[in-house]
């Protein structure tokens, strides 16, 4: 049987958007650090449109980020369906690899999201802070079943109280870190 299109929101405003975002949960992927935690997403607007993306966690004590870009696939579309692309190697950005980026749900506040892909293989759980009530994240989790997501793969990422701040982080931090990350080093 095939899986309904996935619904994602209509006309999501990207100021309101922007700024960080905490991931609560996600399905786990081959381009995040398995052990990370404290894992976060900071989106800022440019002035072409596009949105900068600031991936960050924290692995093996050290912070492991990436730094990409997203912009809306049909710039003409009311829909929540955006492209990031990223350079890898990280260090060294010769190869772009895009994704999408599909807003399932965002609430009134925008405190709180769900965020996808067409073919559901990635899903993550996403707060303005890091800590979410149980309530609001089994209310998310539920929105994610209803559009044909398998909720059971979905993993709680261990966040910090308070979170790590990017500026107090050892200078050793590299980008190609995230990279090394993926390589199991």
């Amino acid at each position: 049987m095939a899986k309904k299109p996935l619904q994602v929101v209509k006309n999501l405003d990207l100021t309101r958007y922007a700024g960080r975002w905490y991931e609560i949960a996600s399905f786990p992927s081959f381009f995040q650090p398995k052990d990370g935690t404290d894992t976060r997403a900071t989106y800022t607007l440019n002035d072409d449109g596009t949105v900068h993306v600031l991936n960050e966690t924290w692995s093996k004590g050290k912070r492991v980020y990436i730094e990409g870009t997203a912009y809306k696939a049909d710039p003409k579309s009311d829909e929540a369906k955006l492209k990031v692309k990223f350079y890898v190697p990280p260090f060294l950005p010769v190869i772009p690899v895009v994704g999408d980026y599909w807003v399932v749900f965002v609430d009134e506040e925008y405190r709180v999201a769900v965020v996808g892909q067409p073919s559901r293989r990635y899903l993550w759980i996403l707060s303005r802070t890091n800590e979410l009530d149980e309530e609001t994240y089994n209310q998310l989790v539920e929105k994610a079943n209803e559009e044909g997501y398998d909720v059971s793969k979905l993993h709680k990422t261990p966040q910090t109280n308070p979170p790590p701040e990017s500026p107090e982080v050892p200078k050793d931090d590299t980008k190609g870190s995230w990279f090394k990350s993926l390589l199991g080093k």
